[in-house]
């Protein structure tokens, strides 16, 4: 690489002497300019626009016109007067982390390199003090009459500074952005998402200028004399009538240029949720436990018992023991009864033993009859 200024970073006490190197190369097409009808190449002279004569270079000097027209002269042994002390130095203001730079100040980029073997050591010191610290270190250098400002960082193994525009210099985005009533819903961030998540990262190795290659084969065509083929580009529509539809078109789109199944992605609606899908069951609720039969009523079931024991005496007589006993049997020993219960049962137990004397009573008459 062809070095375009000499000079040296002065990082505290310590000087190293650099040569400075572009790091961009331009690939853009250059074109002249001819007459069409002859091929001539057209030129540029500078003219004086008082005697319009031509005006040599070394007669040509730089000027500041003020804002009344008045226009003043100022050589160049003027500007070299001027007190400069980064003219041929790249003087360290500090360092910062490199996140504290706004892109927006990035211009042009440029290498460094140690220039002489005594400059090697104090090279790699600030290379290897910056790589381990990941900061960047802010200069002030000049170039071609002007003093800038740059960014030193590690490429590799080797220092790259960057020119930096002025704070003064970065527009503030005034009057850029939509208007604030702009409200995008949750759908349509879903299918931005999706959109995203589709196209991938992209893999800057594998850009390249398709415009510059067009311009190239075209220009190819032409020196071989053969013809050249017009290519209509597809007019962009004025406006998107449907956000929605044009969002699911391009993930569509997207996924099969990357070989992926044509299906979009889920789109949950708002109130559905950022997590998608549908709600899941809730759990059933557990069957309500099931109340124990009340008992039937002792009393009942004591006219019940004696209805059937008047049919005959025998019968009434064995009805009220075994029922007796299978009430004893049912309750277990020990079991507290509520109150409630205990009162029906003494009722039922009075009620039974009122009807145990009656049937007695009864057998005893009917046998009397039968002996007399």
């Amino acid at each position: 690489m062809r070095s375009i200024w000499n000079g040296s970073i002065s990082f505290g006490l310590v000087s190293i002497p650099v040569k400075l190197m572009n790091a961009t190369e331009n690939h853009s097409i250059s074109f002249r300019q001819i007459h069409l009808s002859d091929g001539g190449r057209i030129r540029y002279h500078k003219v004086c626009e008082l005697d319009e004569e031509e005006v040599p270079a070394s007669e040509t000097v730089k000027a500041y016109e003020d804002a009344d027209g008045t226009v003043i002269p100022v050589t160049d042994e003027d500007l070299a007067s001027l007190p400069l002390p980064t003219a041929k130095t790249i003087e360290i203001e500090g360092f910062v982390p490199a996140s504290a730079v706004d892109p927006l100040q990035l211009d042009s980029a440029y290498y460094l390199s140690a220039n002489g073997v005594p400059a090697a050591k104090p090279y790699a010191l600030l290379r290897e003090a910056l790589r381990r610290s990941g900061k960047v270190a802010v200069a002030k250098y000049a170039l071609r009459g002007r003093e800038r400002l740059g960014m030193l960082r590690v490429v590799d193994d080797v220092i790259a500074m960057h020119g930096l525009l002025w704070p003064d210099e970065i527009r503030a985005p005034e009057g850029v952005a939509p208007d604030s009533g702009v409200k995008v819903r949750d759908a349509e961030l879903d299918l931005a998402d999706a959109l995203m998540n589709t196209l991938g990262d992209a893999d800057l190795e594998t850009l390249h200028d398709d415009y510059r290659e067009a311009v190239e084969e075209l220009v190819a065509a032409k020196a071989a004399g053969e013809p050249v083929a017009e290519e209509t580009a597809e007019e962009p529509e004025g406006k998107v009538i449907d956000l929605m539809a044009a969002l699911e078109n391009s993930v569509r789109a997207a996924q099969e240029s990357h070989g992926e199944g044509a299906e979009v992605a889920d789109v949950h609606h708002i109130g559905s949720g950022r997590s998608g899908g549908a709600k899941k069951p809730s759990a059933e609720k557990p069957a309500p436990k099931r109340t124990p039969a009340k008992k039937a009523a002792p009393k009942k079931a004591a006219a019940k018992r004696t209805s059937t024991e008047t049919s005959t005496e025998t019968s009434a007589e064995t009805s009220t023991e075994t029922s007796a006993e299978r009430t004893a049997a049912k309750e277990p020993a020990g079991k507290k009864t509520p109150k409630k219960q205990t009162a029906k049962k003494a009722t039922a137990k009075k009620a039974a033993t009122k009807a145990t004397a009656t049937k007695t009573a009864a057998t005893k008459t009917a046998r009397k009859r039968t002996s007399a």
